[in-house]
């Protein structure tokens, strides 16, 4: 799916430029690919030499993201800065967008990385979420868990992943449970949070959204995500709701990243009610792990998306060419990586990490099939 715009882009970067990224993760070994394969040099910034990233990038600055030495390292090298993650300081995108240009920007981070900020938000727009609570202190919980009602999901405002950060309070959770699993997320600390209602939903997909900044969208086909342990275990495509669930999926996404002016892309999690209602979950201004299947069955891969509206090229298309099913390779699961390679329509992507520690993302497999 694609919208078209005016005709408000910035001059491309020519081949040769310097895409910087923070972050050296899977996602940002994946992004540097990308701008590898455009004819781009890469410059990354992360904290480890071991990270994934170091290897395929041009360059490799070894420093923490607040480290100004390191900043004005890749604000110097670099033409453009992109990154990988949402746990970033704010002052590290503020002083580098005083610099280079630095795509999605400042605010886009700071509304995604906080969920107070990002409820707030998607409601201001008309885009629908759970009902959901802001809550400053420990005081405040069984107020708001009155007004909610249970069962609730407790979620720690800033930093919470893959499940962590977050704590189930069911319908037989007394006060006193409540209150001990709000001590547990703070660990000592200050904390702010939100109490969101815990939804009935049928499936859970999510929309990754392509934005240039003359105002150019593209959308890939959703995918139908399932967990394990609170981490992504597999997301498919197409999925198993219908064709019009999936361009309301899309029409919301395209919503969601004009609001916010986006460059780069986005990813939108959403729940799909038994009523047919869509409530937006979470967002998440990078490539996403749901969106790994783009690699193997779009014509231009999520990672690729983003690195051309950083550089204002032309988006390229979302389209979906075969179908998918991507499925994660977390810790153990690296002992059925020759398993896999046996397999002649499955496409295997490690991400050269040493450490195949429980629950930690080690790579994915991409199932290809024909089209139904």
């Amino acid at each position: 799916m694609t919208e078209q715009a005016g005709s408000n882009s910035f001059a491309p970067l020519p081949v040769g430029s310097v895409v910087g990224i923070l972050g050296g993760g899977q996602l940002g070994r994946m992004m540097a690919i990308a701008a590898n394969r455009l004819g781009f040099i890469t410059a990354v910034l992360s904290p480890s030499p071991e990270d994934p990233a170091a290897s395929v990038a041009h360059h490799h600055i070894c420093k923490a993201f607040d480290d100004k030495t390191g900043l004005a390292k890749l604000a110097e090298l670099a033409d453009v800065v992109t990154y990988e993650l949402e746990q970033l300081p704010a002052d590290t995108l503020r002083w580098l967008m005083a610099r280079v240009p630095v795509a999605p920007d400042l605010r886009i981070l700071e509304i995604a990385q906080d969920r107070v900020r990002e409820k707030a938000f998607l409601s201001s727009i008309g885009i629908s979420t759970a009902t959901w609570s802001a809550v400053e202190r420990k005081e405040e919980l069984l107020v708001a868990l009155s007004r909610i009602g249970r069962p609730a999901v407790l979620k720690v405002a800033y930093g919470g992943y893959d499940g962590k950060g977050q704590a189930m309070l069911e319908q037989t959770t007394t006060d006193a449970e409540a209150l001990a699993a709000w001590d547990h997320l703070a660990d000592g600390a200050d904390m702010t949070a939100i109490v969101e209602e815990k939804l009935d939903f049928e499936y859970e997909l999510s929309v990754i959204v392509g934005r240039s900044a003359d105002g150019n969208k593209v959308a890939y086909d959703p995918a139908f995500n399932i967990h394990k342990n609170h981490i992504l275990d597999t997301s498919e495509v197409p999925g198993p709701f219908t064709p019009m669930v999936a361009e309301r999926a899309k029409a919301i996404g395209f919503k969601l990243a004009e609001a916010l002016e986006l460059v780069g892309i986005l990813c939108l999690e959403l729940f799909l009610l038994p009523s047919g209602e869509l409530r937006a979950n979470e967002i998440a201004p990078r490539p996403h792990n749901s969106g790994h299947w783009t690699l193997d069955a779009a014509h231009t891969d999520q990672f690729e998306q983003l690195v051309r509206a950083a550089c204002g090229l032309p988006l390229g298309s979302p389209t979906r060419f075969i179908d998918a099913v991507m499925q994660n390779i977390i810790g153990e699961d690296m002992a059925k990586v020759p398993d896999y390679l046996k397999i002649p329509n499955v496409k295997l992507h490690l991400y050269g990490k040493r450490d195949a520690r429980p629950g930690r993302k080690m790579g994915h497999v991409t199932f290809l099939k024909p089209s139904r």
